[in-house]
């Protein structure tokens, strides 16, 4: 007897199910029709980049941020340097 054969893309998209969105293992293999030995084997063989994502993901928060920030001391600044130019023309 024959497994079902599944692409890569499937797999890791049964992986995001259990890892990303909180569905239990047995859920999400009765849900698409494969077992949990499967689900728990794709979870083993695609696991090892899992840090690497959450470090992405905490770089592209920091660097939304530090964008945030950046244009808010942009404005500042371009407040301050009109304030200045007002106070040097009325007492200059």
């Amino acid at each position: 007897m024959s497994g079902k054969r599944f692409t890569e893309e499937f797999k890791k998209e049964a992986i995001k199910q259990v890892t990303e969105r909180g569905y239990s293992v047995a859920e999400v293999a009765e849900r698409l029709g494969t077992t949990t030995h499967s689900l728990y084997a794709w979870l083993s063989k695609y696991k090892q980049p899992q840090p690497r994502q959450a470090a992405q993901i905490d770089e592209q928060a920091e660097i939304a941020r530090l964008k945030a920030e950046l244009r808010r001391v942009t404005e500042e600044r371009d407040i301050l340097k009109k304030a200045a130019a007002y106070f040097a023309r009325e007492h200059g």
